[in-house]
C-alpha cells in the first residue's frame, strides 16, 4: 500500500520565512543557479516549486516562455499563481501529485525545473519519475535540479546530520515519509540525460545541476547521414 501523500498546505505561508530563518538565502541562490541557461527554453515544466519563487524568476527573464506547473498543495499553488498573476495565460498550474501528471501527460518540453522537490520522493518514484519525463523532451532539453547532497570528508557528518534532521521535521509537519536522498543522478542518466554542470553551495551540501537530454541512437544515426 502507497503512504499517504504529504501535505505541504500545512507550511506554505510560513515556508519562505522558515527558509530563511534556517538556511538563509543559500537555498534560493542555488535555485536561481542556472536561470541564465534557460533563455532559449519556450515550454517549462516545473514540478514542486512551491511558493514560485523561481517560476516568478523564470517568467520574468523569459518573456516568451509558457510553464507548467505542478504541484499537490492546494496552497501553494495559491502562492505561486498571487506571485506570478502578471504573466497571465503564459503560466498554468495543475494540482496532483508529479508521477500522476507526467503518466498521462503528452505534451513536449524543452525545460524541466525540480528544486528540492525530488528528494520528497522514493528512489523507485524519481526512477519513474524521470523515465516518464523523458519521454516528453526531445535532444538538447534541459533538466534543471537543485538537491541537498552528502559530500565526502569533512562534512559529510555535518550534512547527514542536516539532512536527517530535515527529513525529521517535514515528517512531523507533513506527513512525508521518504527519510533518505535518491539518487537522481543515476535516475537522469538512465533516463537519457547527461550532465552539463554542476555548483556545490554550503560546503557541498547543496548542489545546483544542469542536465540535457542526449540523442537516442536513432537520432544520433540521423545527425551522421545529414
Amino acid at each position: 500500500m502507497r503512504a499517504p501523500a504529504p501535505d505541504f498546505d500545512r507550511v506554505a505561508r510560513p515556508y519562505r520565512i522558515l527558509e530563511y530563518l534556517t538556511m538563509g538565502r543559500v537555498l534560493e541562490r542555488t535555485r536561481f543557479s542556472f536561470l541564465p541557461e534557460t533563455k532559449q527554453a519556450r515550454r517549462a515544466l516545473v514540478l514542486g516549486d512551491g511558493d514560485g519563487r523561481f517560476v516568478s524568476r523564470l517568467l520574468h527573464q523569459n518573456p516568451a516562455i509558457h510553464v507548467t506547473a505542478v504541484d499537490l498543495s492546494a496552497a501553494m499553488l495559491r502562492l505561486l499563481r498571487t506571485r506570478c498573476a502578471e504573466y497571465g495565460d503564459r503560466l498554468e498550474t495543475v494540482q496532483c501529485d508529479a508521477l500522476s501528471f507526467c503518466r498521462t501527460d503528452k505534451r513536449r518540453y524543452d525545460l524541466i525545473a525540480t528544486h528540492f522537490f525530488l528528494d520528497c520522493l522514493s528512489q523507485a518514484e524519481v526512477d519513474e519519475l524521470t523515465a516518464l519525463t523523458s519521454r516528453n523532451t526531445e535532444a538538447g532539453a534541459q533538466w534543471i535540479v537543485s538537491e541537498f547532497r552528502i559530500p565526502h570528508g569533512a562534512m559529510q557528518l555535518p550534512a547527514k546530520t542536516l539532512v536527517r534532521g530535515l527529513y525529521a521535521a517535514f515528517r512531523i509537519l507533513t506527513g512525508l515519509t521518504v527519510t533518505q536522498l535518491p539518487d537522481h543522478a543515476a535516475a537522469l542518466e538512465a533516463s537519457g540525460f547527461v550532465r552539463l554542470e554542476y555548483r556545490r553551495r554550503l560546503s557541498g551540501i547543496l548542489s545546483a545541476e544542469r542536465w540535457e537530454r542526449r540523442a537516442d541512437r536513432a537520432t544520433r544515426q540521423n545527425y551522421s547521414h545529414n
